[in-house]
């Protein structure tokens, strides 16, 4: 295909979700695209594998309704919300929404946040959900873990509540994420529902990529050299443009542009098992706020979402966050027996995917909003230039485009066409 089309006005390297959305933006003005993609399929980090019959993401990433990129995507949610493991027990939560009415009317079970501190964890966070980005980003920075001191919530509240969910929404289990890139997780929580795409994450990327023009997406092209104008490909030599946008990873983007800073990461690894029988008959998040093994969360996703299992079949999903200590499925399996209160003796691992560079670090001074624009003609986009979310990379992604626009001299005042879901 590349034979025929040896020009593009904007060529973008990376086919994730900052590269597709920054292709969605541009292509929906009338500018020509081509997104050059070195694997064999798009997504990136946000890649879904199908193992008999069941779909196995590749990363543990929560979601949020509340956010903008996954308009238009079929949802679930996890339902009730959240379960938290603490002194030895599960405690329902349940879950915030858009109104601290439906907070107030959650249920809960036994030694969950006594009733004031639940309703303080209420009003905390649903003035955070009315706080605007200047205010967020106006406050004192610091590393989460020290932040989280002046929120105003009970001890009990925040170890047993807030310091496991941001946590896990950040991917960061000690909170040495900058207090501003904290803030902004718990108000797209406190703005939304937690969920995940039904069929996988990577149905994200692909529905953003089937609102490209056909022929657009171009996987299997390794990118040796680009610049502004030109970039050469080991498959297919040389295409031109009028610009570039390297929307790659962190490190592969400094491979191809020396001198960006790359940031120091978080690892992620996913154990995905299936059991005879469900350990929990409901599709909540289990968050283990003790800490009593490698895990940082868990869920039976197969109740969550029934298409990522075979009729019939059961899958648990659980994430571990930080460097994967030795025998890791074994002590998995003991620490979800406590968290679940079944058995594990006779569950079978699917895989296990480990990602030493899944999540951007984001300590403090962090910019959320990194420039996008290196020079008129050169941009890159990802995570790593905004906050290390799908959320992030997707803002990215639209800035960038934003500023080829602006550069190219092409009109903004546009309407994008609404996104289809991909077949």
């Amino acid at each position: 295909m590349l034979k025929h089309a040896r020009h593009a006005d904007v060529v973008i390297v990376g086919a994730g979700v900052a590269g597709l959305s920054a292709a969605h933006r541009l292509t929906s003005a009338g500018v020509t695209v081509s997104v050059l993609e070195a694997g064999s399929r798009i997504g990136g980090r946000m890649a879904t594998e199908r193992v008999d019959g069941f779909r196995l993401d590749r990363t543990g990433q929560l979601f949020s309704t509340s956010y903008p990129a996954l308009g238009g995507t079929d949802l679930r949610l996890f339902e009730p919300g959240v379960l938290v493991h603490g002194e030895g027990r599960l405690h329902r939560t349940g879950e915030v929404g858009r109104s601290a009415a439906r907070w107030a009317r959650a249920r809960a079970l036994a030694s969950t946040p006594r009733p004031l501190d639940q309703a303080r964890l209420s009003a905390v966070l649903t003035r955070l959900a009315a706080t605007g980005d200047s205010r967020l980003l106006a406050r004192p920075e610091r590393p989460a873990a020290d932040a989280l001191a002046g929120r105003g919530l009970p001890a009990r509240t925040v170890s047993g509540f807030v310091r496991p969910l941001l946590a896990a929404l950040l991917s960061d289990p000690d909170l040495t994420t900058s207090s501003h890139c904290a803030d902004l997780a718990l108000r797209d929580f406190a703005r939304g529902r937690l969920c995940v795409p039904a069929g996988g994450a990577a149905a994200l990327p692909e529905r953003l990529a089937a609102a490209l023009p056909p022929g657009t997406v171009k996987t299997g092209v390794h990118v040796k050299d680009a610049s502004i104008n030109k970039v050469v490909t080991a498959e297919h030599g040389e295409l031109s443009c009028r610009s570039l946008i390297v929307a790659t990873g962190a490190r592969a983007a400094a491979e191809l542009l020396p001198g960006l800073r790359v940031p120091g990461f978080h690892p992620v690894t996913v154990l995905h098992h299936t059991a005879p029988v469900a350990p929990l008959p409901d599709a909540a998040l289990v968050l283990d706020a003790d800490r009593t093994g490698p895990v940082s969360h868990s869920a039976v996703m197969s109740e969550v979402d029934p298409a990522r299992a075979p009729h019939g079949r059961v899958l648990i999903s659980s994430t571990v966050l930080g460097a994967p200590p030795d025998r890791l499925d074994q002590r998995v399996r003991r620490q979800l027996a406590g968290l679940y209160g079944a058995g594990t003796g006779d569950w079978e691992l699917l895989a296990v995917h480990h990602d030493p560079e899944a999540v951007p670090a984001m300590p403090p001074p962090h910019d959320p909003r990194r420039p996008v624009r290196l020079l008129g003609g050169l941009y890159v986009c990802g995570d790593h230039r905004d906050t290390s979310t799908v959320q992030g990379a997707y803002r990215s992604g639209r800035r960038a485009a934003d500023a080829v626009m602006r550069d190219l001299g092409v009109p903004a005042a546009y309407t994008a066409p609404p996104l289809r879901a991909a077949a």
